[in-house]
């Protein structure tokens, strides 16, 4: 499963000139001029309600409430995951944790937070898993099929929304609010490295029924991300070293950018929504 650069590339490529190009209305508003409090805040609660809505549906096999979502509409390929006693109890607290998420920001933003966009939590992660090997897997990749699936597919969110977070800190003006956003990046961080931990324990495991290892798998999911998404990623295990925490050379948290983070979860392009936001983010005009 691990290719190279230049089929990860390939992938990625391919992912992109597929995308739908149409923009969002809100994406100028990020992407161009003079971002405020409320834009960052409702940035992160996008990306929070992809979370919430993930493990909601992996640990209960449900959606968020109409109204955790702000009345937006219902999400595409959701389902109960199988997972084994341990990792449901992981997925349930973190699923509790990315609700409470999506509820603290809503709470925060009162009638200037936005509804949910439309999320892809099926068939994206299996085009995100066909754009890391550069080839189309049979059978499709899906999160939900049992832990090490489960696990991956929780790798490619979570280190995103610790980058994400961090690079938006220093734009935070509002003291409360750079607060609010530094308990969601811990949480967010210790998520992280309770997926690192978890697939580096089973690093040689084969990922059935594809003949990967977990750690290839791994590796592949970070390596596009770091293509698309500014060369901010570490591996897990790669090389023979290994990285549970992911740092820069400063040994410091990456920051991601809006553009860089919105290429990685529209799988190729921040100007062209896809992936896992068919329709793109939400944000307010």
């Amino acid at each position: 499963m691990a290719k190279s650069i230049s089929n990860l590339r390939g992938g990625a490529r391919e992912l992109a000139t597929a995308a739908p190009s149409a923009a969002p209305s809100s994406a100028p508003a990020m992407m161009g001029g003079p971002i405020t409090d409320t834009d960052i805040l409702n940035f992160a609660l996008n990306l929070e309600c992809l979370e919430a809505e993930f493990y909601s549906y992996a640990a209960f096999g449900a959606p968020l409430t109409d109204e955790q979502r702000g009345g937006g509409p219902a999400s595409i390929g959701g389902k109960q995951a199988v997972l084994s006693d341990d990792f449901q109890t992981y997925a349930e607290e973190i699923a509790n944790h990315e609700i409470g998420h999506v509820e603290l920001l809503r709470g925060v933003l009162g009638d200037a937070a936005v509804p949910c966009p439309l999320m892809d939590i099926g068939p994206a992660f299996a085009a995100a898993a066909n754009a890391a090997v550069g080839m189309k897997l049979a059978p499709a990749y899906t999160p939900y099929f049992n832990d090490p699936w489960f696990a991956l597919g929780a790798f490619i969110f979570e280190d995103v929304g610790v980058t994400a977070y961090n690079g938006a800190a220093p734009l935070i003006k509002n003291k409360d609010y750079l607060a609010a956003a530094a308990g969601l990046l811990g949480v967010e961080a210790y998520h992280a490295g309770i997926v690192r931990t978890l697939l580096y324990q089973v690093k040689d495991t084969p990922l059935t029924p594809y003949p990967v290892t977990v750690a290839a798998a791994t590796t592949a999911v970070s390596n596009l991300r770091g293509m698309v998404g500014g060369d901010k990623d570490v591996p897990i295990y790669d090389g023979g070293e290994t990285h549970l925490v992911p740092v820069d050379e400063n040994s410091l948290v990456f920051a991601r950018t809006v553009d860089e983070v919105l290429a990685i979860v529209y799988l190729g392009d921040a100007k062209k929504p896809g992936g896992f936001f068919p329709d793109g983010i939400n944000m307010m005009m």
